[in-house]
């Protein structure tokens, strides 16, 4: 493998559920553990995405101006509709929708501009690699927590360090 690397592509998309009035510091800190444990670059990410509920959370927004990210969110009705590998309960009755985090993640890397192909059975159907399954990012005497998921387009390759 080269060790040498010029520039890293932007092809990561990072689904984020969190609670209300989590910070940018939190879900920032929760992105760098989770990319350094699973020995991603950060300067891959492509993007943000969501739960359209969460298009103003102050936390997530902050982020996205902070590292010059756009921020891609989807209705609770699309998110449902994507079958995901870790599917919750609990955040289908809070929010609609059985997952965030991964099921954002894997619309947001499948860069589909029609989303008229909906429901999906599969994350082959999306044309996604699912790099990272849901985690719970939590800091002991830190209000909030971050759910959070990676995926990537299945036709793009990675380098890892």
């Amino acid at each position: 493998m080269n060790k040498e690397i010029d520039q890293v592509q932007q092809v990561l998309w990072v689904g984020i559920g969190c609670k209300r009035g989590t910070s940018w510091q939190l879900i920032d800190r929760a992105i760098e553990e989770i990319f350094r444990e699973n020995q991603l670059f950060p300067s891959a990410i492509a993007g943000i995405a969501t739960i359209d509920t969460k298009a103003s959370e102050v936390g997530l927004v902050e982020l996205c101006r902070l590292r010059n990210l756009p921020l891609k969110t989807f209705s609770a009705q699309i998110l449902r509709s994507v079958c995901v590998p870790n599917p919750a309960t609990i955040t289908d009755h809070k929010v609609g929708t059985p997952s965030v985090a991964e099921a954002a993640a894997m619309l947001a890397a499948s860069q589909l501009t029609s989303l008229t192909v909906f429901p999906f059975t599969s994350i082959e159907e999306l044309r996604v690699r699912f790099l990272i399954p849901k985690q719970i990012f939590q800091l002991q005497g830190q209000p909030g927590a971050v759910t959070l998921a990676v995926a990537q387009a299945s036709n793009i390759s990675i380098t890892i360090y």
